[in-house]
C-alpha cells in the first residue's frame, strides 16, 4: 500500500486551528459556566454535538465500520481517565484566568513520561527525568505557592485535569495497536455523553436561548478541534507538530484580554515557557529514542 502523502505546512496548520478551537471552547466552557450551567451539563452539550462534525467526517472517510471494536474495556478505562480529566479541566477555568487554567495544562507531557514509567514500565533516561523535575519548578512558579497568591481549587483541578489528560494518552498508547483514531475518538465522545446525562440528572440549570447557543457551539467547535487533530497527525510527523501545541496559550491570553479583560500574571508567563520548553525537551527525546530503535 502507497504511504499517504504528507505535508508539513499543512499539518502544522491544522495544529494551529486545533489548538485555536480548544482555546475557544475552554472560553466557551468558562462563559457559559459564569452564566449558572453545571459542568456535567456542559459536558453533555460538548460531547453530544461533537458528534456532528464526527459524524459527518467518519462518513466522508473511514465508514462506520470503523466503530467495531476489539477492546470495549480498553475503551471504558480511555473514557473515565479522559473524561475524569474533562471534568476537572472545566471545572477549574471557573476558578483561573484562561491563561493560567490553560497553562497548567501543559504539565501533560511531564505527567505522561512519569506514567510510562509506572504504567508501561518503558525506560525513562535521566534527561527526562531531569526535564520533568525543571517543569515542575515551572508549575510552582505558575501556581505561586505563597500566602494570598496561590489560589488552590483551581490550581490542584488544573493540574488533575493535565494528569488526565496524560493518562489517557498512556490508555490510547494501550489499545492503539488495534484502535484507529476515529473509533477511540467516537468511543470517548460517547462516554462523554453517557457521563454528562447521568451528572446532569442531579443537578439540571435550563439555559437560555443565547446559553444553549454557546453550548452548542462549544459542541461543535470541541468536535472540529478533535478533527483538526487528528487530520494535522496524517499530515506531518508528530514531532514537527507538537511543540504548535503551545499556541493555545497566544489564544487564550487572547480570548482572556478581550473577554474578562484578564492580563496574565508576569509568573504565570514564565512558568509556562520554563514548562513548554520541558515538554519540548521531552518530546525530542522520545522521537531520539524512537529513531534508534
Amino acid at each position: 500500500m502507497t504511504a499517504p502523502v504528507q505535508n508539513v505546512a499543512l499539518g502544522i496548520a491544522f495544529r494551529v486551528a486545533a489548538m485555536a478551537c480548544m482555546a475557544c471552547l475552554s472560553a466557551l466552557v468558562k462563559f457559559t459556566g459564569e452564566r449558572g450551567i453545571p459542568v456535567f451539563e456542559i459536558i453533555f452539550f460538548r460531547n453530544l454535538f461533537a458528534f456532528v462534525p464526527l459524524g459527518l467526517y467518519i462518513a466522508r472517510t473511514t465508514g462506520f465500520s470503523v466503530l467495531k471494536t476489539q477492546r470495549p474495556f480498553g475503551h471504558l478505562i480511555r473514557a473515565t481517565v479522559g473524561l475524569t480529566g474533562m471534568v476537572c479541566g472545566f471545572s477549574a477555568v471557573q476558578y483561573l484566568p484562561l491563561t493560567e487554567a490553560t497553562a497548567l495544562q501543559f504539565t501533560s507531557p511531564l505527567f505522561m513520561t512519569a506514567l510510562s514509567a509506572l504504567l508501561l514500565s518503558e525506560k525513562v533516561g535521566r534527561h527526562r527525568w531531569a526535564a520533568v523535575f525543571v517543569g515542575f519548578i515551572g508549575v510552582l512558579i505558575m501556581a505561586r505557592p505563597v500566602p494570598g497568591e496561590m489560589n488552590v481549587p483551581g490550581v490542584t483541578l488544573g493540574i488533575l485535569s493535565a494528569l488526565g489528560a496524560a493518562g489517557a494518552m498512556v490508555a490510547i498508547r494501550q489499545i492503539s495497536d488495534t484502535e484507529k483514531g476515529p473509533t477511540i475518538v467516537f468511543y470517548f465522545t460517547l462516554g462523554g455523553v453517557v457521563l454528562g446525562a447521568v451528572g446532569s440528572m442531579f443537578h439540571w440549570v435550563t439555559p437560555d436561548p443565547m446559553t444553549l447557543a454557546l453550548l452548542i457551539v462549544a459542541g461543535l467547535i470541541g468536535g472540529v478541534g478533535q478533527l483538526f487533530l487528528t487530520e494535522a497527525l496524517r499530515q506531518a510527523p508528530i514531532g514537527v507538530i507538537a511543540p504548535f501545541d503551545y499556541t493555545q496559550l497566544i489564544w487564550a491570553t487572547g480570548l482572556g484580554l478581550v473577554i474578562w479583560g484578564e492580563l496574565p500574571h508576569p509568573l504565570t508567563l514564565v512558568g509556562a515557557v520554563i514548562v513548554a520548553g520541558s515538554g519540548v525537551y521531552i518530546l525530542n527525546r522520545e522521537l531520539q529514542r524512537f529513531r534508534a530503535r
